[in-house]
């Protein structure tokens, strides 16, 4: 059991097969690809806001109290790793929920806050800014202060500055985009 549980790709493999038979034996009548876009939708969507979430909640309050001497394995092998799925999960989530809205036939409705589509639509350009801080404000700033790509010791530190402040804008902004994406077929 601990080989299988320490190979993350054959869990991940497991938890695929899984869910396929789930989909397969219980899954919604002609509704399968629906239901697999929100599904992926879902999967894609934690990945990228439980990482917000645990830069914002362990990562950023922690760093201060590490030792100076520790700091370099979360600055160089935790932090890229993590603001690699990060990124890709904010890309996918984004992605499949584009490919939901147009599928079902509410995207123009939606981007366009039409009644009875207004809170979705509001969800979805909540994403959109959050995504766009992700990779266009975010990455860049944190390839900086981690080093990845050369930079001088006050741009590092300005960059540190910028990507949290960043990312503590998307913590505020999931808060509310929570509320819409969970609340949109209620209305």
């Amino acid at each position: 059991m601990a080989k299988f549980f320490g190979n993350l790709n054959a869990v991940l493999a497991a938890g695929l097969l899984l869910a396929i038979v789930v989909i397969a034996g219980i899954g919604p009548n002609g509704e399968t690809v629906p239901a697999i876009l929100r599904w992926a939708h879902l999967v894609f969507g934690v990945m990228w806001i439980g990482l917000l979430y645990y830069f914002n909640f362990v990562q950023i309050p922690t760093m201060p109290k590490v030792p100076a001497e520790l700091k370099p394995a979360v600055s160089k092998y935790i932090a890229p790793e993590a603001l690699f799925w990060f990124r890709w999960g904010a890309a996918f989530t984004v992605l499949t929920g584009l490919i939901i809205a147009i599928q079902a036939g509410y995207a123009h409705d939606a981007f366009t806050l039409q009644p009875g589509y207004q809170l979705i639509g509001i969800g979805m350009y909540i994403a959109l800014v959050m995504a766009f801080n992700v990779w266009f404000v975010i990455w860049p700033a944190q390839q900086k202060a981690l080093g990845l790509v050369p930079a001088e010791d006050a741009v590092k530190a300005a960059a540190a500055g910028r990507a949290m402040i960043f990312s503590r804008t998307n913590t505020l902004l999931s808060l509310a985009m929570f509320y819409t994406m969970v609340n949109a077929n209620l209305g």
